[in-house]
C-alpha cells in the first residue's frame, strides 16, 4: 500500500493475477465497507461512546473539552487516521490521493446541560439497557462522532479506491455561543462539500431560523397596585434549562400577602390541583408564612421534539400567575401562559401552517435571575420561511408593547434576532445522491425533511443535514434520559458508508446544489 494512502488502492504485491482480481472487485463492491465494519468495528461502537459521553462537555468546561480533544487523538492514532487541531474544531482524516477534493463529516462534541436531577440514570455515565445507550449527547451528537470515526477506518480497510480526502470536524460549542466554525474558518479552508450528521435521515433540504425572545422585569418583585382577592405574593421564581430545551421544572416561592390575617394554606391547595395534566406533577411545601409550589415536566429537544416535551414552565405561569399580587414576576408569568397557549405560536400571533416548513416552534424556555436584581424570560422560536428576522424581531416588538399596555406591565424586550431559515432545492444533486444511498442502506425510501433544529449546514459554505437520526421516532437529543437504539449506531454506519461510497469514491458533483 502506498505511504500516507493507506486502503486507497488496491493491493498490487504478494496476490496472484486472479486473487488481485477478486481483491479489487470485493474492494469496489458497494456492501464491501459495511461488511468490513460489522467485522472489525461494530463491537467498538458502545465502548468508545461511552468514554466520549464520559466527558461533560458543556458550555464553559474548558477541561472537559480540552480532555476530549486528547482523546480524539489517542482514538484517531489507533485508527490510523491523521489527527489535527485546529484551534475550537477537530480535524481528523482519511487521506485520499494527492491534490483529492475534501468530503467533509461534520459533528459537535459539545452537549447541552444534562439537568440532571431529572435523570433516571446518571447523564454522564453511559447505561445500556433494552437496547438501548443511554448519556447525555447519546444522539446529539457523539454518536455520530464516533459513528464517523468508525465509518472512515472501515472504509478504508475495505480497500475501496478513494477520489476525495474525507475530513471529520468535531466542533466544540455549537450547543452555546456557536462561534467554533466562524472562528475556524477565519484561518482554514472548509471542505469542498460537508456532510452534517447532527440531524435526520434521508437528507434535510430546510432548516428553521433559530430566534431567542427576551424579557426583563427591572424590579420583579416590587408589588404594583392593589392586591384584589390575591392573598399569595411571588418572591421568587425561577424556571428551565437552556433555551434549546423545553423547561422540565419550575419552582416559585410564595408568601403571605394578608397582614394581621393568619397564614391560610388553604388557599395555596388551589394552585396544585388534582389530577394534574398527564406527564405533570405539582407539589406544594408550605413553611409558616410561606409555600414553595414546584412543578416539574419533561425536557425534550425544543426544535425537533417539543411535542414530546411537558413544559414546566407554562404550567406554573398557568397555575399561579392569576392567583397572585400584581409585579413583574407576575407579568412574566402571565407573558409566559399567554405565549405558551400552544407549542406553534399561536399565543403570540404566529399562525403560519406552511405545506412543506409546517409551523413556528415555540418553547417557554428560561425565568432566570439576571444582573441587578431583574428577572428574565426567555422564549425561543423556531421560525419558518418566509418571515425574516426584521419581521419576527418587529413583530414580537408588537406583542410586547400591546402586552405592556394592556398589563399595565413595564417589561422590556431584548433576545436575538439575526437568524434565517437554510433552503436547498430537494431536486439538488447531492439531495437526489443522499437519498438514493439511504433507500440503498435501508431497502427504504423517505421524503427529505424539515428541521425545526440548527445545525452547522448553516455555518459552513457548501454543507448539507444527513443523519444520523432516522425518522419514524421522536429525536432524544436535549432530553432527559437521552437515548440511542445500538442498532441504530449499526444501520446509521450503514447508511454513513453508503454515501461514503457513494461521494467520496467517485468523481466530485458539478454543483452539488443544483438539479
Amino acid at each position: 500500500m502506498r505511504t500516507g494512502t493507506r486502503g486507497a488502492w488496491c493491493v498490487r504485491r504478494a496476490l496472484t493475477p486472479l486473487a488481485l482480481a477478486a481483491f479489487c472487485l470485493f474492494a469496489q463492491a458497494p456492501g464491501a465497507s459495511r461488511k468490513v465494519y460489522h467485522e472489525r468495528y461494530a463491537a467498538r461502537v458502545e465502548t468508545l461512546l461511552c468514554q466520549a459521553v464520559a466527558f461533560r462537555t458543556e458550555a464553559g468546561n474548558k477541561d472537559a473539552i480540552a480532555a476530549q480533544a486528547r482523546w480524539l487523538e489517542q482514538q484517531a492514532r489507533e485508527l490510523g487516521l491523521t489527527y489535527r487541531g485546529a484551534g475550537p474544531v477537530t480535524e481528523i482524516e482519511l487521506p485520499g490521493p494527492p491534490g483529492a477534493p475534501v468530503l467533509g463529516l461534520v459533528v459537535h462534541g459539545d452537549v447541552q446541560p444534562a439537568g440532571e436531577s431529572e435523570w433516571t440514570v446518571p447523564p454522564y455515565q453511559c447505561t445500556a439497557k433494552d437496547g438501548n445507550i443511554y448519556g447525555r449527547g447519546v444522539a446529539d451528537d457523539k454518536g455520530p462522532l464516533v459513528q464517523g470515526l468508525l465509518a472512515m477506518a472501515a472504509l478504508r480497510d475495505s480497500g475501496r479506491q478513494r477520489t476525495h480526502t474525507i475530513r471529520l470536524l468535531v466542533g466544540s460549542d455549537e450547543e452555546s455561543e456557536n462561534l467554533d466554525i466562524a472562528t475556524y474558518l477565519k484561518a482554514h479552508t472548509p471542505p469542498d462539500l460537508s456532510l452534517v450528521i447532527d440531524s435526520a435521515f434521508p437528507a434535510v433540504v430546510g432548516e428553521k431560523a433559530w430566534d431567542r425572545l427576551d424579557l426583563t422585569a427591572a424590579d420583579p418583585y416590587r408589588e404594583r397596585g392593589a392586591s384584589g382577592s390575591a392573598v399569595w405574593r411571588i418572591v421568587e421564581v425561577e424556571a428551565g434549562i437552556t433555551a434549546s430545551i423545553v423547561p422540565p421544572r419550575a419552582t416559585a416561592r410564595l408568601q403571605w400577602a394578608v397582614p394581621g390575617r393568619p397564614t391560610d394554606f388553604d388557599t395555596i391547595r388551589d394552585f396544585c390541583p388534582s389530577p394534574m395534566a398527564r406527564g405533570y406533577d405539582c407539589r406544594v411545601n408550605p413553611d409558616r408564612n410561606e409555600a414553595v409550589v414546584t412543578v416539574t415536566g419533561r425536557a425534550a429537544h425544543a426544535g425537533v421534539n417539543i411535542e414530546g416535551g411537558r413544559n414546566a414552565l407554562v404550567m406554573l405561569a398557568n397555575l399561579v400567575a392569576g392567583k397572585a399580587v400584581r409585579s413583574g414576576a407576575r407579568d412574566l408569568l402571565e407573558f409566559a401562559a399567554m405565549a405558551g397557549n400552544d407549542l406553534y405560536g399561536a399565543g403570540l400571533g404566529l399562525t403560519q401552517n406552511d405545506p412543506l416548513w409546517g409551523r413556528y416552534n415555540v418553547n417557554v424556555a428560561t425565568l432566570k435571575p439576571v444582573a441587578g436584581g431583574a428577572l428574565q424570560l426567555a422564549i425561543n422560536l423556531r421560525r419558518p420561511p418566509p418571515t425574516t428576522h426584521q419581521q419576527i424581531q418587529s413583530r414580537m416588538e408588537q406583542i410586547v408593547a400591546d402586552f405592556n399596555r394592556s398589563h399595565e406591565a413595564s417589561l422590556t424586550m431584548g433576545g436575538y434576532f439575526q437568524d434565517e431559515p437554510l433552503a436547498f432545492d430537494p431536486n439538488a444533486k447531492i439531495v437526489k445522491h443522499l437519498l438514493a444511498d439511504y433507500t440503498r442502506a435501508t431497502g427504504t425510501t423517505e421524503r427529505p425533511a424539515i428541521s425545526g433544529g440548527a445545525t452547522y449546514a448553516k455555518r459552513l459554505p457548501h454543507a448539507i443535514a444527513f443523519g444520523m437520526w432516522f425518522p419514524g421516532r421522536p429525536y432524544p437529543g436535549h432530553d432527559v434520559d437521552e437515548h440511542i437504539p445500538i442498532a441504530d449506531l449499526h444501520r446509521g454506519v450503514d447508511v454513513l458508508l453508503e454515501a461514503l461510497a457513494d461521494l467520496a469514491c467517485s468523481p466530485p458533483l458539478v454543483e452539488p446544489f443544483r438539479p
